[in-house]
């Protein structure tokens, strides 16, 4: 499925956040933010959060998408774990 997502706010390593929808406001949208929050010193918590809505969520499977971003955050965690060159 492809997308023409709405940015709807974006701070500089703060936060990313944007929807997209199928068609028409309302059929199913899809509100997407990544968040990035200091911790300490070389330290963050980063969210990553997907929010769908819409009159035809009840007949979509999410669970494709789920995968992904788990997979997406995993291979984000071994990145930004991995020492610096």
């Amino acid at each position: 499925m492809t997308f023409k997502p709405h940015v709807l706010d974006a701070q500089p390593n703060r936060q990313l956040r944007w929807i997209g929808r199928v068609l028409i406001r309302g059929l199913f949208d899809g509100e997407h933010s990544f968040g990035i929050e200091p911790l300490g010193e070389n330290r963050v918590r980063f969210t990553h959060r997907e929010r769908f809505s819409g009159l035809f969520v009840p007949f979509f499977s999410t669970g494709r998408s789920q995968q992904g971003f788990e997979e997406m955050n995993k291979a984000l965690k071994t990145r930004a774990e991995q020492p610096m060159a």
